[in-house]
């Protein structure tokens, strides 16, 4: 592609369009964005501005990329987090505006905490214990994953947002590497929870390109959620907080599956689809 700013994002826009992406202009803006390390203002506003022969190639591989349907985030290595910006890669979750919950449930917790730690059961990109290490100056973390390719992106990003030294990264299953000690202020994770039976139903830009390891847990989508609610329990301070992500109509498995002999049920956020969408619980 090449020409002006104006002309090839026509052309951008209609090559995303018969690829299926949803808003295929916005997206072409965004790839034009990150082809030239500008802001969207600029974009807007100099559509006769010529590209180079080098630009206008790079920009042409990144809309081939996407008319695959490889994630955005993916091409731009970026992805915006309550209000941080964070690095993405290939093989590891994209954070989600969903997820932003967790962290809102989790700070009503934390800043009322004197030095609270927590732990980020499959951090992946970091994005929660970093964002609420970031909101919370006295907090620490430790971000759990089974992969060592996420933990190292974890890592950049806290060196990204200043964080690192609040910051502790283990390689681990889920909480099996830590003693049933009740150690944590706060327990947060956006767990694996799409059934196994979903997978050809999931969007192309989740199921040929994300890891499917960070969204399938077992049959019917509990799987990693049963073992969050049982390993929890003995590493949690009294009245620690768990605070977890949850499917579509996950509510009610999800409720039948809490010991309300240990857990109290505090609070169930929705999303902006008004899903219910994340659990609060505490422990007794």
């Amino acid at each position: 592609m090449d020409g002006s700013i104006g002309k090839i994002i026509a052309e951008a826009t209609a090559v995303l369009q018969k690829a299926g992406i949803a808003d295929p202009r916005r997206e072409a803006l965004s790839l034009l964005m990150h082809t030239l390390q500008v802001d969207r203002a600029f974009v807007i506003a100099h559509p006769e501005r010529e590209l180079s022969a080098g630009e206008g190639e790079g920009f042409r591989q990144f809309v081939a990329r996407r008319a695959t349907r490889e994630p955005l985030q993916y091409i731009t290595g970026i992805q915006e987090f309550f209000n941080l910006t964070f690095a993405v890669t290939s093989g590891v979750l994209i954070p989600r505006p969903e997820t932003e919950l967790i962290v809102e449930a989790a700070l009503d917790v934390l800043n009322s905490t004197d030095a609270p730690l927590i732990a980020d059961v499959g951090t992946g990109s970091g994005c929660i214990a970093i964002s609420l290490l970031h909101e919370n100056l006295t907090a620490r973390a430790l971000g759990i994953d089974i992969s060592s390719k996420a933990l190292a992106l974890a890592h950049r990003n806290a060196e990204r947002h200043g964080v690192r030294g609040r910051f502790a990264l283990v390689q681990a299953d889920g909480l099996s590497a830590f003693p049933p000690q009740p150690i944590f202020s706060a327990i947060v994770s956006n767990p694996p929870y799409i059934p196994a039976t979903e997978i050809e139903s999931l969007p192309a830009e989740v199921r040929d390109y994300e890891p499917l390891s960070a969204l399938i847990a077992g049959d019917d989508g509990l799987s990693h959620i049963r073992i969050l609610l049982r390993d929890s329990a003995d590493r949690l301070q009294p009245n620690g907080r768990l605070i977890f992500e949850i499917g579509f109509d996950q509510s009610d498995a999800v409720k039948a599956s809490i010991d309300k002999r240990i857990w109290d049920l505090l609070e169930i956020k929705y999303d902006l689809q008004n899903i219910p969408r994340v659990f609060v619980l505490r422990k007794k």
